[in-house]
């Protein structure tokens, strides 16, 4: 078993890797060339439009082998995904955590940072929540001045009511 080569992982292969009986070396003969088999065949499986039934095929098993956690249940193919989610899974895990990891939810290693989850994090009220006047400053802006507040549900039944009988 060879540990995912990152450029693998991306293209969703990660299990090609695992399952490999070739050396644990980056940077060797096989692996280069793996590489960019896989790449070529995976340019020609996506691109255009799939005209065989054959294409359709392997776009299918493509999309299934890059997230085999999501087809567990798949009639056909439910077994050997349910293997591959395993080694995947094992292959994740974080032996630093202290945790069995038998009995435990494992959770996947990031290796990149998400942009996303920082800039939601600086969220300033994330420990302490908003004072009431910021909370009126806001509502006052999400509402353009107006001082109306929000309908109630009693509110919104009245009014819908009251269009209805008209």
């Amino acid at each position: 078993m060879s540990l995912p080569r990152r450029a693998m992982e991306q293209m969703g292969f990660s299990i090609c890797c695992l399952l490999c009986d070739a050396p644990d070396i980056t940077g060797t003969k096989r692996c280069k060339e793996c590489i960019y088999r896989h790449t070529r065949a995976r340019e020609r499986l996506t691109t255009g439009k799939a005209r065989t039934k054959a294409q359709r095929l392997a776009r299918e098993l493509v999309t299934m082998l890059s997230d085999p956690f999501s087809y567990t249940e798949d009639d056909d193919h439910g077994k050997h995904m349910q293997e591959y989610s395993e080694l995947i899974q094992e292959h994740q895990f974080n032996p630093k955590k202290g945790e069995d990891h038998r009995n435990s939810h494992r959770h996947r290693i990031s290796r990149k940072k998400s942009l996303i989850r920082e800039v939601a994090n600086q969220n300033r009220w994330a420990v302490n929540p908003p004072k009431e006047t910021e909370i009126d400053q806001m509502r006052e802006i999400l509402r353009d001045g107006e001082e109306r507040h929000p309908m109630t549900w009693d509110d919104l039944i009245e009014e819908i009511e009251d269009l209805l009988e008209d």
